[in-house]
């Protein structure tokens, strides 16, 4: 664990250390997540496992992430998922892939 401007992050200080500037929530539990390096990611939130985030399976809910220090949160804050996890398990996200995949 460590701390950048008075925020704890999990992992190493060498990690991975991008932020998330953007987030919105898609179709099936999608979220399109922008990070501060510019790169985008799908991130698919039904791979998030324990009961806590069964409070997403509620369209409404999951349609009200919201971004609270960089961090993903639902719920008022009660449910939230890592930025370093949604950069390391999510899939790249180019705009012209799929505009290809769908011609």
């Amino acid at each position: 664990m460590y701390e950048i401007d008075g925020i704890c992050y999990a992992g190493n200080p060498g990690a991975h250390e991008t932020r998330i500037i953007d987030v919105k929530p898609l179709v099936g539990r999608m979220l399109l997540v922008t990070f501060d390096n510019g790169e985008r990611k799908l991130f698919d939130t039904t791979t998030l496992q324990g009961p806590v985030f069964d409070v997403l399976d509620d369209p409404e809910v999951f349609r009200g992430v919201k971004l609270f220090h960089g961090v993903p949160t639902w719920d008022d804050r009660n449910v939230d998922v890592a930025p370093e996890y949604v950069y390391e398990h999510g899939d790249t996200y180019n705009t012209y892939d799929v505009l290809a995949a769908a011609n």
